[in-house]
């Protein structure tokens, strides 16, 4: 196990020289399906987002249990990040992997319908098991025509009074 955590060491060190951003951190905050805080080496705390996929928001049906599930996979864990950009609000968007079983949680949240794949340019590979999941009705994919959590903030947002 020793050897494991200095590889990984090693890795990222060897990815930070390269120019990649990737680093170890434990993740202390869900804060929803696709959402979270980690803890980085430098002891400062990050806020970010699954890259490639989008759960509900809160107030929309099945919010609550991506939420859940997403706790049970990651909170308190640590994990391997792999920084993606920026989303349009500055949060990180970042691809994660547990340190101790490299499962990455964007594929239970999409095995359990619980996740759209992005709205523009989804990954192919989790197009994939997002698909499975609409067929065999899971999750969000039970209801008939359920609304991506990006129409959802639109329609939010068009709702809140303008000001003058």
């Amino acid at each position: 196990m020793k050897g494991f955590f200095t590889l990984i060491l090693f890795v990222c060190g060897c990815n930070v020289c390269a120019g990649t951003e990737e680093f170890i951190g434990r993740v202390v905050t869900v804060i929803d399906g696709n959402t979270f805080e980690v803890i980085g080496p430098d002891k400062e705390i990050q806020r970010l987002v699954l890259a490639g996929i989008d759960s509900p928001d809160p107030g929309q049906p099945y919010a609550e249990k991506a939420k859940r599930l997403l706790e049970q996979l990651v909170l308190n864990k640590d994990v391997l990040v792999q920084l993606q950009g920026k989303n349009r609000l500055g949060n990180y968007l970042a691809v994660i992997t547990l340190v101790k079983n490299q499962k990455d949680p964007r594929i239970e949240l999409l095995e359990e319908g619980l996740a759209w794949t992005s709205e523009k340019n989804p990954m192919a590979e989790l197009e994939q098991i997002r698909m499975k999941a609409v067929e065999k009705g899971r999750g969000i994919w039970q209801d008939e025509n359920p609304t991506p959590p990006w129409l959802y903030r639109r329609e939010q947002s068009m709702m809140q009074a303008k000001s003058s």
